[in-house]
């Protein structure tokens, strides 16, 4: 009887690496990483319970105090006194660049003759096939135009006519504000491209001859 409970109370070692007494019901192992696993759960499970609690007092004392508030109007009073980036249009106008592509003209020469040689030479490149023009001979000989029509619906305002003419005949203004209730108001003939040109020629001729070196 002595021998058997002997035995009995051998510890005995299993191959998956488990130890365990006969006659009881409880067990160990070498790996014991279970107690270690849910002490790392709470602890974790804690940190997270108290980072929503300080989340929570925090939203309450900005909801409190108004920080938030504080902080917009901070910003907003920080850039009151700074020097304005706006301008109060119209009655404020910014500088354009000489090289702004506006409204189109037909310049003259300063004795009021017109430039333009009919070349079609801005016809043929217009992209958006917008310009129109019609010739005749005079009776010295020379050729000048008698029509010259540009759809401004179809334009795109890519200056490839000011380019291609080789007399600076057409030209795209520093004029930018000419916008109209009708399209029927959009189609510009040669009178109105004159006139344009006649009204704006100070400012068109001082912008070529700044740009005149890199043409």
């Amino acid at each position: 009887m002595m021998k058997e409970r002997l035995q009995l109370g051998k510890r005995c070692r299993g191959a998956n690496g488990y130890e365990f007494r006969h006659g009881t019901c409880s067990f160990s192992t070498k790996q014991s990483f279970s107690i270690d696993k849910d002490d790392e759960e709470r602890e974790k499970l804690s940190r997270e319970i108290a980072k929503d609690w300080s989340t929570v007092f925090e939203r309450r004392i900005n909801t409190l105090f108004l920080t938030e508030l504080v902080r917009g109007l901070s910003l907003t009073l920080k850039y009151f006194f700074e020097k304005k980036v706006t301008i109060n249009y119209p009655f404020e106008k910014g500088p354009l660049s000489p090289r702004f592509r506006g409204k189109h003209a037909l310049r003259c020469y300063p004795t009021g003759e017109e430039r333009c040689i009919a070349s079609k030479l801005c016809e043929a490149i217009c992209p958006a096939q917008a310009i129109t023009i019609e010739a005749a001979e005079r009776e010295d000989g020379s050729r000048r135009m008698t029509r010259y029509d540009i759809d401004m619906t179809k334009c795109i305002y890519c200056g490839f006519c000011q380019e291609a003419c080789h007399v600076d005949a057409i030209v795209e203004g520093p004029n930018f504000e000419f916008a109209t209730e009708t399209r029927e108001e959009l189609p510009y003939d040669k009178e109105k491209l004159l006139e344009t040109g006649d009204r704006w020629e100070t400012e068109i001729a001082e912008n070529m001859r700044s740009e005149s070196l890199y043409r």
